[in-house]
């Protein structure tokens, strides 16, 4: 069943086009990574799906649901950020009541869901420790923790680890995989990192300048490439992260 559906949907600004008659859907449960160099329009989609932005035109449809029109805090999504947006004058607990303190249906049992799920991500142990108090990676699963609370139908992705070593990054992916299995998560995540991609998805949607190139399982892309960007992009910049990580474990 489809849980996301984006019809014919452009994005203009100054009348540059970013996005270009896209148009894609998204199963309930999957993972689907967006992946595409600096400048394909990727996170300007995003920001199109969450409400940050109007579309120029076309249509997001949520569980049969038009929502192309709603506010962010009536689309039932949430999003961890690349810089984790965390309140800094918060404790690690306190970020994650935050957003169910303000919900009425949730204030009574936020201390409790909170706890639940700062446990889940193995943080159970820094629950009064200020965000600069943890590491990078510690502090991306506070925001995921956060993002879990609000018990969102979809979550989004913005590039969450572009900034983390390769260590824990790998640590990470481990977590945020076992957390779509664990609740059943439909996830949609923005990278530009093609190994990331190819390790965490289910289908993986490439762009190259505001338009889909491909969307397909990680094998097929690399056996069934739809054209000449595809094959470049995909094998060459794989081998490229393969190269990488060698140089990395051979220090």
């Amino acid at each position: 069943m489809d849980k996301l559906v984006v019809t014919n949907l452009s994005k203009n600004f100054s009348e540059i086009g970013i996005l270009n008659d896209i148009s894609f859907s998204v199963k309930n449960g999957e993972f689907l990574s967006i992946l595409g160099p600096s400048g394909c329009g990727k996170t300007t989609l995003l920001r199109v799906l969450i409400g940050l932005l109007s579309p120029s035109s076309g249509t997001v449809v949520k569980d049969g649901v038009d929502i192309t029109s709603l506010k962010p805090a009536k689309r039932g999504m949430g999003i961890v950020f690349q810089n984790y947006a965390l309140f800094e004058n918060m404790t690690v607990l306190e970020n994650v009541e935050y957003a169910l303190k303000h919900n009425s249906e949730s204030r009574s049992t936020a201390r409790e869901t909170s706890l639940r799920l700062l446990k889940e991500v193995g943080l159970e142990d820094e629950l009064n420790k200020k965000p600069r108090k943890l590491s990078g990676g510690q502090q991306q699963r506070v925001a995921i923790a956060r993002t879990l609370a609000v018990n969102p139908d979809i979550i989004l992705f913005d590039e969450p680890m572009s900034a983390l070593d390769v260590d824990t990054r790998l640590s990470l992916r481990d977590q945020i995989k076992k957390i779509q299995k664990e609740f059943g998560s439909t996830m949609i995540y923005i990278t530009h990192d093609q190994e990331e991609a190819f390790a965490m998805s289910d289908r993986i949607m490439v762009m190259e300048k505001g338009v889909i190139q491909q969307i397909d399982t990680p094998m097929n892309l690399i056996e069934n490439p739809a054209n000449e960007y595809i094959e470049r992009f995909v094998k060459d910049n794989i081998q490229k992260k393969i190269d990488s990580l060698i140089k990395y474990a051979s220090k």
